[in-house]
């Protein structure tokens, strides 16, 4: 296994605050509110404390204290991490999306405890992964982290557990090895029903789905799909470019979406995550996920057993909508807390989730 360099250099860390000192924010748009993008007082608060107040070093030594792994697949290097878990439990591997990273799957890690065995992996081109070395495919992805679980760690039966792209790839891999996945754990389920040759759906699901559609919200998906390389060069470039693009997303995603600023989310839990992204140089590789897939709706029906818990920005997705891909459903549920970044808000219910199915499946 290569050698994993968690740390930033010194000289690295005092450029990253000169140029937090010396940064240039823009002109507030007239009102205070979310409509335009982050609300300079938000922004600047941020850039303050990233500045003279986060402490990278601690994070960092947190990050460390980890189990770290490196798997060489055939869509290239995948970074993970893992924790033990008790003989004979099910282990879960865990998947995250965008904009966020294994890191903020470890709250969840920490609930789950020593009940069961917990591999969460960087997906390609996020975090410590380097970028896929085929065009960016959730199946391609599942194919290599099912053989991560199997063959790699040796895991002869598991769970799987997605958020936002993670969760097509959960999918994907619950699909094509079910004789091997024991059951899968969904708070963003499937809407791979609407992309499935001969399926009517009824006006609810389809309302749903068409409110899912907001051009308001979707202006960053754009862009990162269309003109990643653009946005990538000014914010690889900008420490405030790139905090400003993702506390922006974390704001409008996160439970109770801008009007709680971050949900139950600390800014220093903002920090941290804008700091890995910063550290690893990966907002421009993680843009693939956007440009690149077109199989995320594409995975067959699911037949393992599913337990569906709902986040709080999905909260109107139908039980009808959720039967027609995953045929064995065992739970259907709705969150009362937790929105876009469900087991980083709310790791305790993903955890006792997690800990149900197990034991519904063992």
């Amino acid at each position: 296994m290569p050698s994993l360099d968690l740390s930033i250099s010194d000289t690295d860390l005092e450029r990253l605050v000169r140029r937090l000192r010396e940064a240039i924010l823009p002109e507030q748009s007239p009102g205070q509110d979310w409509s335009r993008g982050i609300p300079f007082a938000v922004l600047e608060r941020l850039r303050r404390r990233w500045a003279d107040g986060f402490d990278w070093r601690a994070h960092e030594d947190a990050l460390r204290r980890e189990s770290h792994g490196f798997f060489a697949s055939e869509i290239g290097g995948l970074h993970f991490v893992q924790r033990g878990g008790e003989q004979g439990a099910l282990p879960v591997l865990v998947i995250h999306g965008w904009p966020y990273t294994y890191a903020q799957m470890l709250p969840l890690a920490d609930a789950v405890g020593s009940a069961h065995a917990v591999v969460a992996p960087s997906l390609p081109g996020f975090g410590h992964s380097p970028p896929a070395i085929e065009p960016y495919s959730a199946r391609r992805i599942a194919i290599a982290l099912h053989t991560l679980m199997t063959h790699h760690l040796e895991h002869p039966r598991y769970l799987v557990y997605g958020e936002d792209m993670g969760g097509p790839v959960a999918d994907w891999i619950a699909a094509l090895y079910p004789d091997v996945v024991a059951g899968i754990i969904a708070s963003h389920p499937s809407f791979s029903a609407q992309a499935r040759p001969g399926t009517s759906l009824t006006r609810e699901e389809r309302a749903f789905l068409q409110g899912t559609r907001d051009a308001g919200e979707s202006g960053y998906a754009h862009l990162q799909a269309t003109r990643p390389d653009t946005v990538a060069a000014a914010l690889l470039d900008s420490p405030v470019g790139l905090l400003a693009w993702i506390a922006e997303k974390v704001a409008a995603w996160s439970d109770g979406g801008h009007a709680t600023g971050f949900g139950g989310l600390s800014d220093d839990a903002v920090l941290g995550l804008v700091s890995l992204y910063w550290q690893t140089r990966s907002i421009g590789t993680s843009f693939r996920s956007y440009s690149e897939p077109v199989d995320f709706d594409e995975h067959p029906r699911i037949t393992v057993p599913a337990a569906v818990v709902i986040n709080t920005h999905e909260h109107g997705y139908p039980r009808s909508l959720a039967e027609k891909t995953y045929t064995d459903l065992r739970e259907f549920r709705r969150l009362d807390r937790g929105g876009h970044f469900t087991a980083w808000e709310n790791p305790v219910e993903i955890a006792r989730a997690i800990r149900r199915h197990a034991e519904r499946v063992r």
